[in-house]
C-alpha cells in the first residue's frame, strides 16, 4: 500500500524506518533510553535522527522531541512544514502534541502505543488516530511500516540485563 503527501511524492519508505531502527539499536548498548528512534525527512533528505535519552535524566527526551530539536536547529525554525517523522513506535501524546506544533504533517510507525505498554512502559493508553480526532487536526498517520522489525527492538531490549522501565 502506498500513500501520497499532499506534495505527491511516496512518503512509504522503509529505508527512512530502517534509520531510525538502527539509531533506537544505540539504545541497546548505551541504556541512555528504551528502544525508540525517530527520523526526520523532508524533500526525500533526512534532516534529523536521533533516539530517545530519557535516562540522561530528562522525561521530554524522546525520540521524536530529539529529533524535533534537531531538524528545528538545523532548518533555523520551528516550523517543520512539509516534513515526514518516521518513528519506531506510536508517538505519545507529548510528542504527538510537539509533532503538531513543529507542522509536521505526517506520522509514520512502527509498533503501537499498546506494544510499549505490553513490556513495561507506562504509556498512556490513548491513540495518535485518537488525538488526532480529538484535537480536529489534518496530520496523516501510517501505522504498522516494519512492524516485525520494530517489534525487535522490543524483544532484544527485553533481554537486557540492568534495563529501567519509565
Amino acid at each position: 500500500m502506498k500513500y501520497k503527501s499532499n506534495l505527491g511524492k511516496n512518503i512509504l519508505n522503509p529505508e527512512y524506518m530502517r534509520r531510525a531502527i538502527e539509531e533506537a539499536r544505540k539504545n541497546l548498548k548505551r541504556m541512555d533510553g528504551g528502544p525508540f528512534g525517530a527520523c526526520v525527512v523532508k524533500d526525500g533528505k533526512i534532516i534529523a535522527l536521533a533516539r530517545n535519552t530519557v535516562l540522561k535524566n530528562d522525561a521530554t527526551c524522546h525520540a521524536e522531541i530529539n529529533a524535533i530539536r534537531i531538524a528545528s536547529r538545523k532548518n533555523k525554525t520551528f516550523d517543520l512544514s512539509g516534513s515526514i517523522i518516521y518513528s519506531t513506535t506510536e508517538p505519545c501524546p507529548m510528542c504527538f502534541s510537539a509533532i503538531h506544533w513543529a507542522r509536521i504533517g505526517t506520522i509514520v510507525y512502527g509498533t503501537g502505543i499498546a506494544d510499549a505498554g505490553k513490556i513495561g512502559f507506562n504509556e498512556m493508553k490513548i491513540s495518535n488516530v485518537r488525538l488526532k480526532v480529538l484535537a480536529k487536526i489534518k496530520i496523516k498517520i501510517v501505522p504498522g511500516l516494519l512492524l516485525g522489525e520494530c517489534n525487535q527492538l522490543f524483544s532484544d531490549w527485553n533481554k537486557l540485563p540492568g534495563k529501567k522501565l519509565y
